[in-house]
């Protein structure tokens, strides 16, 4: 094996909190037992993309025998386990003077849905009955878009309104998500393990600092990486300045809503913990 540049955990350091996760562009890296792992030697690259993200320090760059990064192995891993990183991942290569294997779309990921980029319903809709027996469930949506990457900090339904920010597998593991979640509430989605993580936080940066939201609800699933949405909203906050009530719930990966609390992000004269609403 080769002598190269290697990601290194220290697994006492290592408290499992998953941050690291999001910044690996190669997708890298894994939460198992409770603590972050290579998945494997070869896809880590060793730029230490990851190494800003961790609050316990437990990451480090060394050098040592290991497996030979296998580009091409990366990009299979991605198209097959997590296809929203590869773009990233080919601009990580550009930026530190790599080749990339193949070239990215023209002007990234677009949305071919602009005329409903500021949609608000005047009410909820009712959803379209799923069999003859079924009973119609009412729709608590009441915006499009929902992802955090194409909706504007500018637009109305953000304006002084509660804000949900919910990672993206709440909504299918928690069947009251509507009832329990979205009910009066403006909500965007994404997921800080394989989304851009810094364009989400400048995205939540300007939608607080523009449209002032009175109320904050992050909703996340129980596994450890999926924390790291609560700590994009808290940057995102105390980027911005002000003040606003912030709450967390966490949802069991079989939909039962495991702690629902309040917050108060650094800098943030959030309520006075307590529990659910």
């Amino acid at each position: 094996m080769p002598t190269r540049k290697i990601i290194t955990i220290d697994e006492e350091k290592c408290d499992g909190c998953g941050l690291c996760l999001p910044a690996c562009p190669e997708g890298a890296l894994a939460v198992v037992d409770g603590k972050a792992r290579l998945v494997k030697e070869s896809y880590c690259d060793g730029l230490g993309a990851c190494l800003g993200e961790c609050p316990k320090g437990a990451l480090t760059i060394e050098e040592r025998e290991a497996e030979a990064y296998d580009a091409e192995g990366v990009i299979a891993h991605l198209r097959r386990q997590s296809p929203e990183l590869l773009a990233r991942h080919l601009e990580h290569l550009r930026a530190h003077g790599l080749e990339a294997p193949e070239p990215l779309p023209a002007g990234g990921l677009t949305c071919s849905c602009q005329e409903l980029a500021w949609a608000a319903a005047e009410a909820p809709e009712s959803a379209a009955s799923s069999g003859a027996d079924a009973p119609e469930l009412p729709s608590e949506l009441r915006q499009w878009p929902v992802q955090l990457h194409l909706v504007s900090p500018a637009a109305p339904y953000f304006k002084d309104a509660e804000l949900l920010v919910a990672a993206d597998c709440v909504p299918v593991a928690c069947a009251g998500f509507h009832r329990d979640f979205l009910r009066g509430r403006a909500v965007v989605i994404g997921c800080p393990k394989f989304d851009d993580v810094a364009a989400y936080r400048e995205k939540l940066r300007r939608i607080f600092l523009e449209a002032r939201p009175r109320a904050v609800l992050v909703t996340y699933m129980e596994v450890p990486c999926c924390y790291g949405l609560v700590h994009l909203v808290k940057e995102a906050l105390a980027a911005a300045g002000g003040e606003i009530p912030v709450e967390t719930a966490v949802v069991g990966i079989r939909g039962a809503v495991r702690e629902w609390r309040r917050e108060a992000p650094a800098g943030y004269g959030a309520r006075a913990a307590g529990a659910g609403p």
